[in-house]
């Protein structure tokens, strides 16, 4: 049985990013009352009993709404960073092993998406389309994609001319099993750090959008509406800000940490085979 020793930092990323997917995951159990409101309390301030950071405007309590907004916040950034990561994987990997033709699309794809400002775009298809979650979640797996496909592009380049690769030739694989079956698994730590990399970006990203209004509705939870609505309660309880913004900032530093000791350690895996 081989004996991974999971250094201090790591560890700690992993349990809080574990907290917050089950927090996600059993939202009913975690936060039951989290939409519960009170307008006769209205805005309190933390320490109150049955209330510890107090409640919002419509007397909501901030940390059962903000364990319910863990939802959001994982959910989405998960299948933004899943979804690009399955279109620069593919694109990648074929403009990297074929070249020619294929590359040159590809990268006029990736050169197109990176010129465009991502958060704006996405605010003008949303206002478009509509204000939907996934509508936003649907436009930034689009504008995610391109630094996918550049990085597996250049990982699949560099592996390309090695010798395994040119056994597999002359032995007369096929291509397309070359490039998913002999390349794709000695790619994989990259794919790991930038997919985890994502994850976090994407966090970013969608609470940004959910504080300009767009994304999740009104009086949902998630930490990016609840930083729009706290604006305007800094006088009375500062803590219906801070909390969501702190949970922000730890939750996506907790996603880069894990997934830098990630591809450390598949990578010397992958070399020691």
């Amino acid at each position: 049985m081989i004996r991974i020793r999971v250094p201090l930092v790591p560890a700690v990323s992993a349990a809080l990013l574990a907290a917050v997917a089950v927090c996600a995951v059993a939202r009913e159990l975690v936060a039951p009352h989290a939409l519960d409101q009170d307008i006769y309390l209205g805005v309190v301030g933390g320490g109150v009993e049955g209330h510890l950071f107090g409640t919002d405007q419509l007397g909501r309590d901030i940390l059962q709404l903000s364990l319910a907004g863990a939802r959001s916040a994982l959910a989405g950034p998960l299948v933004v960073a899943a979804g690009s990561m399955l279109i620069g994987f593919f694109l990648g990997t074929v403009a990297g092993y074929r070249g020619g033709v294929a590359d040159m699309l590809a990268g006029r794809y990736a050169d197109l998406l990176l010129a465009l400002p991502a958060v704006l775009l996405a605010i003008v298809v949303a206002g478009v389309v509509g204000r939907g979650y996934w509508i936003t979640v649907a436009v930034l797996i689009v504008l995610f994609s391109p630094s996918d496909v550049r990085v597996v592009r250049s990982a699949v380049i560099e592996q390309a001319p090695r010798p395994y690769i040119e056994s597999a030739r002359l032995l007369g694989i096929r291509p397309f099993r070359i490039m998913f079956r002999h390349i794709a698994p000695n790619i994989f730590p990259i794919v790991v750090a930038n997919l985890l990399l994502n994850v976090a970006f994407a966090l970013v990203a969608l609470s940004s959008l959910s504080y300009l209004g767009l994304g999740v509705p009104p009086g949902a939870p998630d930490w990016g509406r609840q930083l729009a609505d706290g604006r305007e309660l800094l006088g009375d309880n500062p803590l219906a800000a801070v909390v969501p913004g702190v949970l922000i900032i730890v939750t996506a530093t907790a996603v880069n940490l894990l997934g830098d000791w990630l591809s450390e350690l598949l990578d010397r895996r992958v070399v020691a085979r």
